[in-house]
């Protein structure tokens, strides 16, 4: 689990680099008092540059696996083009990764390969995202095959091979996406 708690305000997130996907501004990550947090704190995206082929990374800079069970509470707090949220692992670098995302203004969830700065879905489900509202999503990478899970329960499977190795773990959002997240905890599998 990271310690958010720890963190402090106003202050980009310790422990994490930054990167971009696509196009437009750098993404602004900064720790925020938010009183619904469960300590009181979360890590917000706050950049609003509205370019639609933009992915922000916040990239935790103490794991790298290629099995990995990762799990965030995360709310979509603002965006007129988005409101999304996600979770990227096996991240080579900002444009070789897969995500599995949630996104309010458009109530499913998805999961991609991003291979050369280029999104291809391979799953997804349709179903409500409460923006303002926390919600879990979960993403749990072990072989060739992820398990993608929102608010604790198991939406879909997937199977892709392209990313094999170990990679990094990310936080994602997309485009004016203002999104804040907590509760972030990565377990590295056998």
């Amino acid at each position: 689990m990271i310690a958010i708690d720890r963190m402090t305000l106003g202050s980009p997130p310790a422990g994490f680099s930054f990167a971009r996907t696509g196009q437009g501004r750098e993404g602004e990550w900064i720790v925020t008092s938010d009183t619904t947090a469960s300590a009181g704190k979360a890590i917000e995206q706050t950049s609003t540059d509205r370019t639609d082929y933009r992915f922000p990374l916040a990239i935790h800079e103490s794991v790298s696996a290629a099995n990995v069970d990762v799990e965030v509470r995360f709310k979509a707090v603002a965006g007129k083009t988005d409101q999304a949220g996600g979770i990227a692992v096996r991240l080579q670098d900002a444009d070789n990764y897969y995500v599995a995302r949630a996104n309010a203004l458009e109530d499913n969830v998805r999961f991609y390969r991003v291979v050369k700065g280029r999104r291809e879905q391979l799953d997804g489900a349709n179903l409500k995202v409460t923006p303002n509202e926390w919600h879990t999503l979960g993403l749990r990478a072990e072989g060739n095959r992820f398990i993608v899970s929102f608010d604790g329960k198991k939406l879909f499977s997937a199977t892709d091979k392209t990313f094999a190795g170990a990679g990094g773990v990310a936080l994602w959002t997309k485009s004016d996406s203002v999104t804040r997240f907590e509760q972030v905890k990565m377990t590295v599998l056998p």
